[in-house]
């Protein structure tokens, strides 16, 4: 049986699905809609032809015919309980009519299916031209070649599954539309990959190259997106794509299971910061662990003390120099293979420890420090080194010292810093860009000729990308801005506007 399943706009390998047809109880999925195709030996009659409708159409109309069913109601009864014409209700069963979008609601729930049919109908463009309908003969059977068909697999946020059958030809049909294009990842068009990770899940083994390099790709993509998007998106397929690295990790034989470490210890790293950036540090803590002991585990010296200083930054933000300063300081201890870059990047969040207390001398001394090490060894960096540090450069020091120098009571130094960073980084790095911002808002208000009508119009231009991000670090940085300028310079209409944005 061949198991694949997109969860929220990534590709993601899972566990065999169920052989019943029926509406079942699920394990419940981390955000929003998943959709899982097996692969049967099975016939399917009567399907739509998505090669004359949309595919979106046909995905929903298939998953609306199956709720229905299951909720034992007529195409009258369903259209009696929604408000909306039942015919036209029997025409989206058949792929030939997409619902609007406040009807679709009425449908979820006079069907009980928690924002499923929502779910799918988000996947159709805005304001769709209207396509002529399909006259494909009645009871025509999809020949798919070999038989096989997909079943897909649908997901509500509750757990329950909604499972509906398409032949090959149609799902990858549905792939070719762009229907699901949205959820997967460049280059993925076909089950094939699905197949190696069942095979991996089967029995012990040792790990398929082809698997884990899929997952590093994915990690990648993950990386260069959250500097536009931001946690929000990300955290629900990248939790889920952990999921399943720690499955075949279970499954791999003892002693062949330190690729699936490294790799499971690059994901949970990552958890980690997507939690952090949200705001929520006890998360962020719980994977940074996580991360730590499988680095162990895997005796990868340099990911354990890259792992010190992941900890070390989220100190940082609980207010909490002494653990910044300890954790930093542990990390340049840590014995084994670890590259100069690294112990100039402890070094650089030792410095924020030691700004955090007001101790302006080794503060310098740890920047200075950080700041030998790079223009020492600016290329000394391992393929499999912690992916921030591919990189770390000067440059990256001396925006990372922005906050610091705020701290260290030097605000023109931080506001230098971030101007230049902010005309340096592209428009389409949209969280990075932001966060600048809202950083440089903070620091125009704390010097000895503040900016308050400046910083609150930097803060209400950052409120939009925050909210879009859900960047914890953005919001923030508006919150103690919305604080001091209602404070300092309550009457100021700028602010006024800043704090009601917030609120909204």
């Amino acid at each position: 049986m061949v198991v694949v399943m997109f969860c929220s706009f990534v590709f993601l390998p899972w566990l065999p699905a169920r052989s019943s047809l029926s509406v079942v109880e699920g394990r419940p999925l981390v955000n929003d809609l998943a959709v899982a195709a097996t692969s049967a030996g099975m016939n399917e009659k009567a399907l739509p032809d998505p090669a004359a409708q949309p595919a979106v159409q046909a995905v929903f109309g298939l998953a609306l015919r199956r709720l229905r069913t299951e909720a034992g109601l007529s195409l009258r009864a369903l259209g009696k309980a929604s408000h909306y014409d039942f015919t036209r209700l029997s025409r989206a069963e058949r792929g030939e009519h997409l619902v609007d979008p406040a009807v679709v609601r009425a449908l979820d729930e006079a069907l009980h299916s928690g924002g499923l049919l929502a779910r799918i109908r988000s996947l159709a463009p805005p304001d769709p031209a209207p396509r002529r309908a399909s006259r494909a003969a009645p009871g025509a059977t999809m020949d798919a070649g070999s038989g096989d068909t997909v079943r897909l697999e649908l997901r509500t946020a509750d757990g329950r599954i909604v499972q509906v059958t398409l032949t090959r030809r149609e799902f990858s049909h549905l792939l070719a539309t762009g229907a699901l294009r949205a959820v997967l990842p460049a280059g993925v068009t076909d089950l094939d990959q699905a197949d190696r990770v069942r095979r991996m899940l089967d029995g012990p083994r040792r790990p398929d190259p082809q698997v884990l390099d899929y997952f590093r790709r994915l990690l990648a993509e993950h990386y260069t997106a959250d500097k536009m998007l931001g946690p929000r998106q990300l955290l629900g397929p990248v939790m889920a794509q952990l999921d399943v690295l720690d499955g075949l990790r279970r499954h791999v034989a003892p002693g062949a299971e330190q690729p699936v470490l490294r790799l499971l210890t690059q994901y949970a790293e990552f958890a980690g910061w997507l939690h952090q950036d949200a705001g929520e540090l006890p998360a962020a803590l719980h994977w940074s662990d996580r991360a730590s002991q499988w680095a162990q585990a895997a005796g990868d010296d340099e990911m354990v003390a890259y792992m010190l200083v992941r900890k070390s930054n989220i100190a940082t933000l609980d207010s909490d120099p002494a653990a910044v300063i300890g954790l930093a300081a542990a990390a340049q201890q840590v014995r084994g293979d670890v590259s100069p870059k690294l112990i100039a990047l402890a070094s650089q969040q030792e410095a924020r420890g030691w700004a955090q207390l007001g101790d302006v001398d080794r503060f310098r001394g740890c920047l200075d420090k950080a700041a030998d090490l790079l223009r020492d060894h600016p290329d000394e960096v391992r393929p499999t080194a912690p992916v921030y540090l591919h990189s770390y450069d000067l440059s990256t020091l001396e925006e990372q010292s922005a906050s610091a120098f705020r701290s260290a009571g030097d605000p023109t130094k931080a506001a230098a810093i971030l101007e230049r960073k902010i005309q340096e980084t592209p428009a389409h790095l949209a969280r990075d860009r932001v966060h600048l911002r809202a950083k440089l808002a903070n620091v125009v208000v704390a010097g000895v000729d503040p900016d308050p009508l400046r910083a609150a119009e930097l803060g209400i231009a950052c409120v939009e990308v925050c909210r879009q991000s859900g960047s914890g670090r953005i919001a923030g940085e508006l919150r103690a801005l919305d604080r001091v300028l209602a404070r300092r310079w309550p009457e100021l209409p700028a602010a006024r506007s800043l704090h009601e944005a917030l609120a909204a």
